[in-house]
């Protein structure tokens, strides 16, 4: 059972064909599953902070299987990008035209950018190459030449643009996040090629790259529909984007790490992520919500993240809190809170 939880995910894939089949209500399934039903049934039961055994892990770290599953998502994500731009041209009132590019958005964040942030962390190039893919499809490329060199190495520092700071409205973060990530994204990328002696106008520049990419799928996408379509998947990718962005918010929120006197930071440790133990919201977005191992050890797969005792827990599952961030006096109100519980916390330990 503990293999098949994570076929959950493709409940979202069955709601987002539901929506793009159907007019009304219908249209916004995806919706009311990812950011109603969900956080309902998270409120209702109990966080599972059960990690896999030794042997179990062992296990784990070379079943295939776990692969599998998010090879599936890279053909369903693609499929679907086809499958939206086709259906969006049918005769649809505003209120279904909204709906669909609204359950294309939710796609591109949950399985676009979730799992190719995934793939990303990857040392195979071929999964690299499918987290590449799955970017592109949500026009956000630049993430992971960020968030592999500069995020992970910044993170609840002050030099992290995608590290929320307590008290900053998450309708600021996205802006401050996404523009402060981008432009790092091409520092990161200019260094590495001055270290390596490569030109700037080269194959070797990878954010030049995916920039051509996204160009490219936008040019395809005019040539083969009109410029309409176009605006409606910018439009769905934004949707992606601003997931994305108020997942990173909630992820850090107030956390800081310590300045030591020699200038440098102190190693990440558990205790720099917020995390969430509730069973759908970690299988639906496989296990990112155990971020804090992840953050310790970047490399290690979805199903192998433990929950650690001394990590700071949230009171329910990231869909659940991603919603309370958007009403940002109770988020400060909840949140703050819950920092002065964890920091107190840490001075007694």
């Amino acid at each position: 059972m503990s293999k098949l939880k994570y076929l959950s995910a493709f409940l979202l894939a069955a709601t987002v064909y539901v929506s793009f089949t159907n007019v009304g209500i219908w249209t916004y399934l995806p919706l009311l599953f990812s950011f109603g039903l969900i956080p309902l049934v998270e409120l209702l039961f109990k966080p599972d902070a059960k990690n896999l055994s030794e042997e179990e892990k062992k296990k784990a770290a070379t079943d295939s299987y776990f692969n599998l599953v998010l090879y599936a998502v890279v053909v369903l994500q693609v499929a679907f990008l086809i499958y939206f731009l086709m259906v969006i041209q049918e005769n649809l009132t505003t209120f279904d035209l909204i709906g669909r590019i609204v359950s294309m958005g939710i796609l591109c964040g949950i399985f676009g950018i979730n799992v190719g942030h995934e793939l990303g962390h990857r040392s195979n190039r071929f999964e690299q190459f499918l987290g590449e893919i799955l970017l592109l499809s949500s026009l956000e490329t630049h993430f992971l030449p960020y968030h592999n060199s500069g995020h992970h190495h910044n993170v609840a520092t002050p030099k992290d643009p995608a590290t929320a700071r307590k008290g900053e409205i998450v309708f600021l973060f996205w802006f401050r996040s996404q523009i402060g990530s981008y432009l790092q994204a091409w520092k990161i990328e200019n260094d590495r090629l001055h270290k390596k002696g490569k030109s700037f106008l080269s194959f070797s520049n990878k954010m030049l790259i995916y920039t051509l990419s996204q160009i490219a799928l936008l040019a395809a996408i005019y040539y083969f529909f009109n410029l309409q379509t176009v605006l409606y998947f910018m439009a769905a990718a934004m949707i992606g984007i601003l997931l994305l962005e108020t997942v990173n918010y909630i992820e850090h929120y107030g956390l800081l790490r310590q300045l030591k006197e020699n200038g440098n930071y102190e190693r990440v440790q558990h205790h720099h992520s917020w995390n969430s133990n509730h069973i759908l919201g970690r299988t639906m977005l496989f296990e990112l919500s155990r971020h804090s191992d992840h953050h310790y050890k970047a490399s290690k797969h979805y199903q192998l993240l433990d929950s650690m005792p001394e990590s700071p827990q949230m009171l329910t599952g990231y869909p659940g809190m991603m919603l309370l961030a958007l009403v940002p006096p109770l988020w400060f109100k909840v949140m703050h809170k819950q920092l002065a519980l964890f920091n107190r916390r840490q001075i007694n330990n």
